[in-house]
């Protein structure tokens, strides 16, 4: 095996790139679930943002329109989820999973026929002499804008909730939703906001996959990105510096495995490749039980519906 043939440079910097839509939907979900919520169409949103981003992009030509457009997608498509569970009190597990399945099947059906297409190329951000800087300049400073905005966003979410009266209410809402409703909290509205704010940054993070991690459109371009950021969510104990180091950790492995077996070492690519699921699959299980949500610290009022007493 020759290690030489791997650049650390061009790594960190590809490690960043496959981290960034794992990151801003996973920065979505924790915000979604402080509140008290349980979403787990986390898939169908980035998908539904994939197809929508693309299709403006390559439409009007304008990769920021394209970026709006995901994120209005990834909105409207948590919209529909949280009308069906904060008014109709549908099971939240339930309607997450249809969520996913809707999504999939109108992202198929609206990209049959962008299907080969290259949409505008997503430029970087020129910060001149500096980018230029031996192996710094390749490893952070080469990069698309979207990149810096998930890093910031990381840091806005974070502050935020610990130190916003903002944060305090929606960390309130989540841990207990009647005491927040005594003190006259709008629970319902609250979760509400939080549910659109993580399908905008999920359908953000779906654009980011179909324009510039791979910038064409192909079915089930997300292939399970939204089930890893449920995973670090969880796996961070819905803490955002740690979900930024979790991305960063699936990115990696991604990326690695290729590096490594063009370096020559004789392991299944399999084996790397489903790790990911195999761990999303025991969040999944760990999630299902009241005990698994206590020993992961999480907040108190995840996935109890919650209906204002008259």
């Amino acid at each position: 095996m020759d290690l030489s043939a791997i650049n650390p440079a061009v790594l960190v910097a590809s490690i960043m790139i496959a981290a960034t839509p794992i990151l801003l939907a996973a920065l979505g979900e924790l915000v979604v679930e402080k509140s008290g919520v349980l979403n787990l169409g986390v898939e169908g949103m980035m998908i539904t943002g994939a197809i929508c981003g693309f299709i403006v992009t390559v439409e009007t030509g304008s990769p920021f329109l394209g970026f709006i457009a995901a994120a209005a997608g990834g909105a409207f498509l948590s919209l529909i989820f949280a009308v069906l569970t904060q008014y109709l009190l549908s099971n939240q597990v339930a309607t997450g999973l249809a969520l996913t399945l809707f999504g999939l099947g109108v992202a198929s059906l609206l990209g049959h026929s962008y299907v080969g297409i290259n949409p505008p190329s997503v430029p970087k951000l020129d910060l001149g002499p500096v980018s230029d800087i031996p192996y710094i300049g390749t490893m952070f400073l080469r990069h698309d804008a979207v990149v810096y905005f998930g890093i910031a966003l990381t840091i806005a979410v974070w502050a935020t909730l610990k130190y916003s009266r903002i944060g305090l209410v929606l960390r309130a809402v989540g841990e207990n939703h009647d005491a927040a409703h005594a003190l006259g909290y709008k629970v319902i509205r609250i979760r509400i906001l939080a549910i659109m704010f993580g399908g905008a940054c999920a359908g953000l993070g779906g654009a980011y996959l179909s324009l510039v991690r791979v910038p064409q459109w192909t079915e089930g371009i997300t292939a399970g990105a939204g089930w890893i950021a449920l995973a670090i969510v969880v796996f961070a104990s819905w803490r955002p510096g740690v979900v930024l180091l979790g991305a960063y950790l699936f990115g990696g492995v991604t990326l690695l495995q290729l590096n490594l077996q063009a370096a020559g070492l004789a392991v299944p690519v399999e084996y790397l490749s489903m790790s990911p699921y195999l761990i999303t699959i025991l969040v999944l299980v760990i999630m299902s039980s009241r005990k698994g949500r206590a020993s992961l610290s999480a907040p108190a009022s995840l996935g109890h519906p919650f209906q204002a007493s008259r």
